[in-house]
């Protein structure tokens, strides 16, 4: 049987993965099934708050579509505890405009039994 991992290694093989642009890879691979993400905000009428693996997968599939990404960095992992933040810094075009922006955040994950359970995501708006 294989010992568990510490949040720092969940933390750390989510990075290799977002560095290496495999983010949906990261989020079937080290997500709980009953996940709960927060987004900072949400399009009008949308809650900020998805729940479970699929509304999760769901949420990525949707970004990707709706982004160019020119350029993703990844730093961290910065664990404490249960929980562990990670920075990413993008350069993106929003596709329905045609808008190339700069955006930075933070996200903060929770580890339970080897899966992350939750992740807050904080950035300006």
């Amino acid at each position: 049987m294989l010992s568990p991992m510490t949040t720092k290694e969940i933390g750390q093989k989510l990075v290799d993965l977002c560095k290496a642009g495999k983010n949906m890879d990261a989020v079937q691979q080290l997500y709980a099934q009953d996940i709960v993400s927060v987004e900072a905000g949400a399009p009008p009428g949308q809650s900020p708050e998805s729940k479970g693996l699929s509304a999760c997968v769901e949420k990525g599939k949707q970004w990707e579509a709706a982004h160019e990404v020119h350029n993703a960095k990844v730093e961290g992992p910065f664990p404490n505890g249960d929980r562990f933040t990670v920075i990413f810094d993008y350069d993106i075009t929003r596709r329905a405009d045609k808008q190339r922006f700069h955006m930075k955040e933070v996200a903060l994950y929770q580890v339970k039994n080897d899966k992350i359970v939750r992740e807050d995501f904080f950035y300006s708006m």
